[in-house]
């Protein structure tokens, strides 16, 4: 299997899902799927769901095309298949939580009794730690939680369209280095199928994948890092999924970790998530996808430069020219994220929420005036700030 062939395969998934997309609409308006209001995104109440559906029929027609026959991509494919139902049931009916996970669980478990697991892993500068029997338990962990990293982060018009495709490239390029052709195959398909729905879903979208798609997407990432990278020994195998897929995870666990403190539900909607806070210092929600697709792009980049760059012969051996350059990159990527998350999120709504209560309450003491925007950023409570 070629790299070209990944690429014909994710132009067709990505025609497919465009072209499918329409249809899965007209059927979610049929069937009252659409969105019930904003409770954690920022979309316009009322738009049809189940776009999920023209992404997977984009995934299952490319995957019949051109993957192997065997039984991981068969175990893959009917997880797929699965964890689609689940979600759109839940975008029609609303599933209970408890439920909802236990799709999930069956999902995940299709492909792990298939041979899609983790069995071994290497860390730098520790080496290798196989799992045992272990190996199964934690690879379904593992898809369970990266379904609902997707799904929780799926709150803005095109956010985790646009994300998913970038990070299944990102997989894609580093699976065909590591000779995982059908892995890198799969991963390209995801991204040209999650690509052509964002055709249709970016802002203003006129349909929403729902958690059909979103776990789907979430699901199939999940897949493909297991299946391209962490089945090698390369130590890029567990560095490149956290650093492909930092920007969902770090928004759900930064969300998950203020529910907690303020003993929420870990599972129930708010308005927490980077979109929100973005939305809260006066992005536009275009502004908002672009800046989080920009975060994702670098730090994909610096996984995939991290396989490629020369800085090291694996055997502890650094090139000293090549090393500066993956530091500066490094230290760029760290730079972005700290200022995303720190600088624009916090001390801007901070300026700005200070400036709105003094122009409300102009006599009010300065010390009365940073005490409730401290309240406001420790809790999440607070009116939005005029755009």
């Amino acid at each position: 299997m070629r790299p070209l062939d990944a690429v014909y395969a994710a132009l067709v998934a990505c025609a497919a899902a465009a072209l499918l997309t329409p249809v899965a609409a007209a059927l979610a308006r049929r069937l009252g799927a659409e969105d019930r209001g904003p409770a954690r995104g920022l979309g316009a109440r009322g738009t049809p769901l189940l776009g999920g559906l023209a992404i997977f029929a984009a995934v299952l027609i490319a995957a019949l095309l051109w993957l192997p026959d065997g039984e991981e991509v068969r175990g893959i494919l009917a997880g797929a298949a699965v964890i689609t139902l689940v979600g759109a049931i839940d975008d029609i009916w609303e599933m209970p939580p408890g439920v909802k996970l236990l799709g999930q669980i069956l999902a995940g478990l299709i492909p792990v009794l298939s041979g899609v697991t983790v069995d071994a892993i290497t860390i730098p500068f520790v080496g290798h730690v196989g799992f045992g029997d272990a190996a199964g338990p934690l690879t379904l962990l593992g898809l369970v939680a990266l379904m609902n990293v997707v799904n929780f982060s799926d709150g803005v018009d095109g956010l985790a369209a646009g994300v998913c495709g970038i990070s299944g490239a990102a997989f894609a390029v580093i699976a065909f280095d590591l000779q995982r052709d059908p892995a890198g195959t799969l991963a390209a398909i995801t991204a040209g199928a999650a690509l052509g729905f964002l055709i249709h879903n970016f802002h203003p979208a006129r349909v929403y994948m729902g958690d059909c798609g979103a776990l789907l997407l979430g699901y199939l990432l999940g897949c493909t890092a297991v299946y391209g990278t962490l089945k090698t020994n390369a130590v890029i195998a567990l560095i490149a999924p956290l650093a492909i897929l930092a920007v969902p995870f770090l928004d759900t666990s930064f969300v998950i970790a203020k529910r907690l403190k303020y003993r929420r539900k870990p599972w129930n909607a708010d308005a927490n998530h980077f979109h929100h806070r973005f939305a809260r210092i006066g992005f536009s929600q275009r502004r908002t996808v672009l800046t989080l697709y920009a975060w994702t792009l670098v730090l994909a980049g610096l996984a995939v430069a991290l396989r490629f760059v020369p800085y090291s012969d694996h055997h502890g051996h650094f090139d000293a020219k090549w090393s500066l350059v993956m530091g500066g990159l490094g230290l760029l990527a760290l730079a972005s994220s700290i200022y995303l998350v720190y600088v624009l999120e916090i001390l801007k709504f901070r300026r700005l929420r200070e400036r709105q209560l003094r122009q409300r309450e102009p006599a009010a003491p300065t010390w009365e005036i940073e005490q409730e925007v401290e309240r406001e950023v420790e809790t999440g409570e607070w009116e939005a700030v005029g755009r």
